[in-house]
């Protein structure tokens, strides 16, 4: 993982076509070395969660090259490595499990992120006729330190449909819902890093399971 690290670090500070060009190699060597460690991930988080039928990295991983079309960054490469293991692979909309890798804002975590309107509005339906459900889940103790809140942008006002004074109505302002932990750089080098990653994973499985039951009706 530390080659992995070296190389993000100095993408960050040398963004630019020549350089990357130029350093090429490294980047297929750090690339080859993230694939092998997703596939491991993959098998792994395979022996707890049987919905996921993805079976190598090259179906999780996202490029390193940005889209700079309608983006004010021009900057050509992403400076961090991210895998999407779910049920479909990384453009699922099933909840899963999501691991980034940037040197100094490493995090792991999951969930769905974005998902579509009729998805959404399912989740939010779900919370309103029973908020219950999804409290029970991020309320647990250990959830709870691993995962002290959820992630992601919220409307300032109730979703549309809903009344404002439900008493969870926090929980059904969420446009994503996802959940992290930040992970540094030593933790990312440590020994027992892929015990850890996996225990962070296994703690959030039931939120997954929340919300792949509710998509799934």
């Amino acid at each position: 993982m530390q080659s992995i690290l070296n190389f993000l670090t100095a993408v960050k500070v040398n963004n630019n076509r020549e350089w990357f060009q130029d350093n090429k190699p490294v980047f297929e060597e750090a690339k080859s070395s993230f694939e092998e460690f997703v596939n491991i991930l993959i098998l792994k988080i395979k022996e707890f969660d049987n919905t996921i039928d993805v079976s190598s990295a090259k179906e999780c991983t996202y490029r390193i090259y940005r889209d700079v079309r309608f983006s004010k960054n021009k900057e050509p490469y992403k400076p961090n490595f991210g895998a999407y293991i779910a049920k479909g692979g990384r453009k699922s909309e099933f909840a899963g499990y999501y691991i980034h890798i940037e040197s100094g804002a490493s995090f792991a975590g999951g969930g769905i992120y974005c998902p579509q309107p009729e998805v959404l509005k399912s989740v939010r339906d779900d919370i309103y006729n029973d908020s219950g459900n999804i409290k029970k889940i991020i309320n647990e103790p250990i959830f709870k330190t691993v995962f002290p809140e959820m992630y992601g942008e919220k409307l300032k006002t109730a979703p549309r449909g809903f009344p404002k004074n439900f008493p969870d109505i926090q929980l059904l302002n969420y446009k994503s819902y996802t959940v992290i932990t930040s992970l540094t750089n030593e933790d990312l080098t440590a020994g027992d890093f892929l015990d850890n990653l996996l225990s962070i994973f296994k703690t959030q499985k039931p939120f997954n399971d929340y919300l792949n039951g509710v998509i799934t009706g």
